[in-house]
């Protein structure tokens, strides 16, 4: 054998078991920035946690972009303008760049929230000034969305900034954020809402966020003006709420001031839950949680980690090996990553949003 033909035979080897052992895996990030009435879209690198943005990033939205979410298909994303009651729809191309299908689709009054079904048929928009739920069919092939709900559902809360949908799909809750309470509605095959039993359920001041795990088993609120995470079983088959024992959970108030949180997550596995605290320089606290009860028990070795300033959302990335919080003040992205074995975060990244992010979703 010459030994230009050994030579190939080495390199080709070598970068077999490059390929092999990097293992790198992408996935496509897009975060929402209402100062540049803008989205980003990144490629994200799941070894590393870095982003590298998508070429013609960022793209137009309407007036203050509030929310994004993804189609389950990966080709279409919808985000929500409150500063023009409209939701745009965009087609993701193979890069994961975006392209707008216009006209974009009206809402009620200041739209905060999406929801999407695990399915794919249906889109939720919770509207924060008129306090109600909107509900559109998604048309299958293009991603149109078409008004069903006539008139739209009333949250029976006042101002619904987050939601949530469960899982299995079956159910939705959207905190009600001048009120002290959490709306939840059974939701049907044919996308219409009804209200489970003893909705508007309380909660503490300023519930901000909603979290569901993935056995539809639990859900937490974090509740801004308290300071704490109220906790709930779900009822499989009504969708009802009953607090968990001991909540509200305190997070990090101390006898003399509320330390407010913004945000909370439950991981893929279901073991540990996280919440961020909304200061210049915030935190994420992580828990172990109780697989029969739900309750947040032992903080998490390190708890907690640092983040960026003003910690307004905490996310995961589709694998389930990684967190992101969007830091509103650095106007950063921090990415974690997640021990399996023990939750422990460790920070892997830090990405320049230029200006505050307020929402974000990953894809594969």
């Amino acid at each position: 054998m010459s030994m230009r033909a050994r030579l190939a035979i080495i390199t080709l080897a070598s970068l077999m078991v490059l390929v092999a052992c990097s293992g790198s895996t992408h996935q496509f990030a897009y975060i929402t920035t209402p100062f540049n009435n803008g989205i980003s879209a990144y490629r994200l690198d799941t070894n590393t946690g870095s982003f590298s943005q998508v070429l013609g990033s960022p793209y137009q939205t309407g007036i203050s972009p509030t929310a994004v979410v993804i189609h389950p298909s990966g080709k279409f994303a919808y985000v929500s303008n409150a500063g023009e009651n409209t939701i745009s729809l965009y087609k993701i191309g193979s890069t994961g760049a975006l392209t707008e299908v216009m006209p974009r689709t009206n809402t009620d009054q200041q739209p905060a929230a999406l929801m999407m079904d695990p399915g794919g048929a249906f889109l939720f928009a919770a509207n924060s000034f008129s306090n109600t739920i909107t509900v559109y069919s998604i048309t299958a092939g293009s991603g149109v969305l078409k008004l069903i709900s006539t008139p739209s559902y009333p949250t029976s809360g006042f101002t619904p900034v987050r939601g949530t949908i469960a899982p299995s799909g079956k159910f939705l809750y959207v905190a009600n954020s001048n009120s002290a309470s959490i709306s939840g509605f059974a939701v049907s095959s044919a996308g219409a809402l009804t209200p489970v039993p003893n909705s508007p359920i309380p909660v503490g001041n300023g519930p901000n966020w909603i979290a569901i795990d993935k056995s539809n088993k639990f859900l937490y609120v974090a509740n801004l003006e308290d300071g704490t995470v109220s906790g709930f079983t779900i009822d499989s088959g009504t969708g009802a709420l009953a607090p968990m024992g001991g909540s509200p959970f305190g997070v990090a108030n101390t006898s003399t001031a509320i330390v407010p949180v913004s945000s909370v997550v439950v991981d893929a596995s279901g073991k540990y839950v996280y919440v961020t605290t909304l200061t210049t320089s915030s935190s994420v606290y992580g828990y172990t949680i109780d697989g029969t009860s739900g309750v947040p028990t032992a903080a998490i070795t390190g708890s907690p980690f640092a983040a960026g300033g003003t910690a307004g959302f905490i996310v995961p990335d589709t694998t389930g090996k990684l967190l992101f919080v969007g830091n509103q003040t650095s106007n950063t992205i921090s990415g974690y990553k997640i021990t399996p074995s023990t939750g422990v975060l460790t920070l892997i990244s830090t990405t320049s949003t230029t200006t505050a992010p307020t929402a974000m979703v990953v894809i594969k």
